[in-house]
Formats: structure tokens, sequence, C-alpha cells
């Protein structure tokens, strides 16, 4: 597999940051593209759904993110509220190289991480799979 295929139109440093996030993180990045795909729709500017890259949904789930730590930051309970759709600094999985990625991307359990990546590129540096 060449770097390409792998990264398509993204950043390492996205796909590192993709590779780190929880069950949960990944559920709700995939909730908030697909109500950007929706919305779209709605309003007919089904191509402002191609400007929304992995890039592009980092910086908006940050600010997500940040708005709701604010929301809540009164509340006691969320005195340890950490995630990695807030993190920028990726402790353990800042240094990985693509090979190294490999696993988090193309292992069974990580499906969607290389599915939700691969939908900004455009089919013919989509990697084939064998399902």
């Amino acid at each position: 597999m060449d770097v390409q295929s792998i990264l398509g139109n993204n950043h390492i440093e996205d796909v590192r940051w993709l590779c780190s996030l929880s069950e949960s993180e990944l559920d709700f990045l995939t909730g908030l593209k697909t109500l950007i795909h929706q919305r779209a729709k709605k309003i007919g500017h089904e191509a402002l759904v191609k400007k929304f890259d992995l890039r592009t949904l980092r910086a908006l789930s940050f600010a997500l993110m940040e708005n709701l730590k604010g929301e809540l930051k009164d509340l006691s309970a969320t005195s340890g509220f950490k995630c990695n759709l807030l993190s920028y600094n990726l402790n353990g999985i800042s240094s990985l190289t693509i090979e190294e990625l490999i696993p988090f991307i193309c292992s069974d359990k990580r499906k969607r991480i290389s599915d939700m990546f691969s939908q900004d590129m455009p089919p013919s540096q989509k990697q084939k799979t064998g399902d």
C-alpha cells in the first residue's frame, strides 16, 4: 500500500487524530458528518458536503466540544472532562508513521475510521476491500 492510497487527500496528523478516537467519539463524528450531509441535501447544496473533509470535521468537532465544555464547566461531575476530540497533542500516537497506523485503519474494529476519511477521496483513489 502506498501512502497516497492510505491518506487520500487527508493530512497524516488528521489521520493520527482519527485513529486516537474512542468508539463514542467516532459515533459523534459519524453523526456530525451525517447531519451535515442531510442539511446540505435539504437546502439543495449537496456539493457543500465535499467541503467538509476530515480536517474541517476535526475543527468543527473541536469547536463544538469546546462549547460543550464551557457550558458544563460549572457542573462538578464534568471536572475531569477529557476527550480526544479536544486534543491536538496526541500522546502516544503523535509520532506514528503511516506503516504503524495501518493496523488502526485496516482492522475490522477500526473499519469506520477508514470509511470516514475515504469518503472524501475520489473513487479512483479508494482502496478496494475484500468484503
